[in-house]
């Protein structure tokens, strides 16, 4: 193999995902034979206390507080930035236009109509870039993919996808910017959850030609600053019914966002199920997968979900043994191997980051469902 191409890696936004992603490229040791090796040189934040954390990795040597002077810098070919939802727009068209490939956040941008303005300046641009969504790429999920795109399932009934946590269960938490609509948009959790959900139907191609929609304002108020309840003007929970036309016939797609759903910490899941059998996850069991079949048994033919432990190995290999469990961090990891593997033009046919037009099809996802709740109607 080829010395690894350097790549290097500029984090606007030092919070929770920055250090994340910090923390992931100083693992990338643990990949065997990828072609890049990506080094963090730059880090960008407003507030100099979140910058701190940055000064114990050796390969920093920025860190600053306006993301113009992150852009200006030579030293940075790559730009990750995790900022609220209404300054997406303005940074993600600025990182391409200096001549940055970005590494962008969920939504991609407040609504659709700035969505599709990034990926416009993208396009002028001519920049790489991708859409941070992790979590297809725990082993397990990988699993169902791989068994979706074989066919095995035989022609579809049912697809479902959901992104579900309770971290809004308490209605005595003080309110954020994601429970406003001017930081996170009309759509609420569809803009902060959607992509992960959206991420694995639209690669597969499933985009509804059909949909209807439930969505939930289940504490409509909460604790302000000073404690006095302010509105809290998104939607918590969001339920998406579709139809998905196929060459076979049409099938049903569930899309399931929630920030109140209560015993769930932080669940992605797939299941597909179709009339010669089906594969499902969630992350709740990260090391299970089940696989639907008709079986022989003792007593006859009889149905089945048979239950497989998977191991740690995903999208890029690693050098972790197989048996050993995979987890949030893992997934980030390989989100990044796939990204800048992609990027170098050797992912090959291995799964991929979303993409930007995946993300503006979760923006129209969104807009279809806010009106058929509104409406009460079916959307085409």
């Amino acid at each position: 193999m080829s010395a690894p191409q350097d790549v290097r890696i500029g984090i606007v936004g030092g919070g929770l995902m920055g250090r994340e992603i910090a923390a992931a490229i100083q693992r990338w040791p643990a990949l065997v034979d990828h072609p890049v090796r990506p080094r963090l040189t730059a880090v960008c934040d407003i507030n100099p206390d979140a910058l701190e954390w940055f000064g114990q990795i050796d390969s920093v040597e920025h860190l600053v507080a306006s993301h113009t002077e992150l852009l200006a810098l030579d030293d940075v070919d790559v730009v990750y930035i995790a900022v609220r939802h209404d300054l997406h727009e303005q940074l993600y068209t600025d990182a391409v236009r200096a001549g940055k490939d970005l590494f962008a956040e969920k939504p991609f941008g407040i609504d659709s109509s700035a969505a599709r303005r990034i990926v416009a300046a993208i396009e002028d641009a001519g920049a790489f870039v991708r859409v941070s969504s992790e979590m297809p790429f725990f082993p397990g999920a990988q699993a169902v993919i791989d068994y979706a795109r074989s066919g095995r399932a035989g022609r579809l009934i049912e697809v479902r996808s959901g992104f579900l946590h309770s971290s809004d269960l308490d209605p005595l938490k003080p309110i954020n910017w994601k429970r406003q609509a001017q930081y996170c948009g009309a759509a609420g959790v569809m803009n902060d959850l959607g992509l992960h959900a959206w991420h694995v139907p639209l690669r597969l191609g499933w985009r509804p030609a059909r949909l209807s929609a439930h969505l939930q304002d289940l504490v409509p108020r909460r604790p302000g600053p000073g404690g006095a309840l302010v509105p809290c003007d998104t939607w918590e929970n969001a339920a998406i019914h579709g139809e998905v036309d196929d060459e076979a016939g049409s099938f049903a797609l569930e899309v399931r966002t929630s920030r109140i759903a209560p015993g769930n910490k932080n669940t992605w899941y797939l299941e597909v199920v179709g009339m010669d059998g089906g594969a499902r996850f969630s992350t709740a069991d990260p090391k299970r997968v089940e696989y639907f079949a008709v079986v022989d048994t003792p007593t006859g033919r009889e149905q089945s979900w048979q239950s497989v432990q998977v191991g740690s190995q995903s999208v890029w290999p690693t050098v972790t043994g197989g048996i050993f469990e995979s987890g949030f961090s893992d997934a980030i990891l390989q989100m990044w191997a796939a990204f800048l593997a992609e990027r170098a033009g050797a992912l090959g046919d291995r799964f991929a980051c979303a993409r930007p037009a995946e993300a503006l099809g979760c923006h129209e996802m969104a807009d279809a469902a806010m009106r058929s709740h509104a409406e009460g109607i079916r959307v085409e």
